[in-house]
């Protein structure tokens, strides 16, 4: 009988976008600052190029805790990091950069902490002290304001809710896994806000430190994705991250369509031919949106954006007729047309979102298709 590799103590996943030039020494101080811990690391790498697994490749040779994950055609930090925790093994589960901003000796005092006081997640965060966020600029206020925005709509007693270096208890990352959405570059929010019970937390004051190597994944649409997956937190998952970012869409293209109706209205063009010439921009206009920000992890490139804008249109077309029979029913019963009008726009927007998920963007398949490629402890890989 093959005896079982012992259970670590902790597993450190770190999710890499086009890192080479930090993973190695990030890899490195981690290893040599664990050592006397039973640990294993994850590098869950979503970059184009092998340029970062090569380097992950050439630390696990050396070093059996070292594991690589690499996934195609999937994006974003969140999908990730559950990525990684769900292969790990580890009593601990812990999360840090891979670009070196995060102190490596971090990981070795969270678990010390949350020994000491039993906590469910422990934090590194940038603002409990006067020390600095090691954020400038637009980066730092971006953070502030999502601080405040978590805060708010959340409740949250955390000084850094955006925080990208943290560790839990396996038996807590068990009990969110189920409602976990995935979505962006915000995990610690989706860790701590998917029950109705808040987990025993505790927090230390850190610092970023330099960036070694890679860019800041800081942009409008990880605001976006912030966003929705607070209204997601706030609801109880009535209203679902994608869904949210879905319906924004669809008010953008309603602006699109009132746009163009109102233009056609002012060049003298007859009524049906401004209207149907604005249901076809808006259409347009949310299929390109919703394939660049809401399913963009899914998104349609080639032959199968034409084809994907096709299977668009027939799910709209759907979406357009019990819009027109639910707002014709209640306003056939009295409901004033204002009122009748809203209602019949938000079922048809609820079944285009499905429809859209069946026909156009399809995850399922699309997770299949994108696949893993892991590395054992050796560093072979196995396909």
């Amino acid at each position: 009988m093959v005896t079982p590799p012992p259970v670590p103590k902790v597993s450190v996943v770190i999710c890499t976008l086009d890192e080479h030039e930090a993973i190695g020494g990030v890899l490195d101080d981690l290893i040599a600052d664990l050592a006397g811990v039973r640990h294993e690391i994850i590098v869950v790498d979503d970059s184009l190029d092998d340029a970062t697994a090569q380097v992950v490749l050439g630390r696990a040779r050396r070093h059996p805790a070292v594991r690589l994950i690499r996934r195609n055609g999937a994006g974003g930090l969140a999908s990730a990091a559950i990525a990684g925790w769900d292969a790990a093994r580890g009593e601990t589960l812990a999360i840090m950069d891979g670009d070196g901003q995060h102190d490596p000796r971090l990981i070795r005092r969270m678990l010390e902490r949350m020994a000491q006081v039993r906590a469910d997640v422990v934090v590194a965060s940038r603002y409990l002290d006067d020390n600095g966020s090691g954020l400038t600029g637009l980066r730092h206020w971006g953070s502030r304001a999502g601080v405040m925005a978590s805060s708010l709509l959340l409740g949250l007693r955390l000084a850094d809710p955006l925080s990208g270096c943290f560790a839990m208890t396996r038996a807590w990352y068990e009990a969110v896994r189920p409602r976990l959405s995935g979505l962006g570059f915000k995990i610690l929010i989706d860790v701590v806000a998917s029950t109705r019970r808040r987990p025993r937390l505790e927090q230390m004051p850190t610092a970023l430190r330099p960036r070694v190597g890679g860019v800041s994944k800081l942009d409008l649409r990880v605001v976006f994705d912030l966003l929705a997956l607070l209204v997601e937190k706030r609801t109880g998952g009535a209203l679902s991250a994608r869904m949210t970012q879905f319906l924004f869409v669809g008010l953008t293209g309603l602006l699109v369509h009132l746009t163009v109706l109102s233009t056609g209205r002012v060049l003298g063009a007859p009524f049906w031919l401004g209207q149907s010439s604005a249901i076809f921009m808006a259409m347009n206009w949310n299929f390109m949106l919703n394939n660049g920000l809401t399913f963009r992890d899914h998104r349609l490139r080639g032959r199968a954006l034409w084809q994907g804008l096709l299977s668009f249109y027939v799910a709209c077309l759907g979406g357009a007729a019990i819009s027109e029979a639910v707002g014709a029913a209640l306003h056939a019963l009295g409901v004033p047309w204002f009122a009748a009008g809203v209602a019949g726009a938000v079922a048809g927007a609820f079944w285009n979102y499905r429809a859209v998920q069946r026909l156009t963007w399809r995850p399922a398949k699309a997770a299949r298709q994108a696949g893993m490629v892991l590395a054992a402890w050796t560093g072979r890989i196995i396909r």
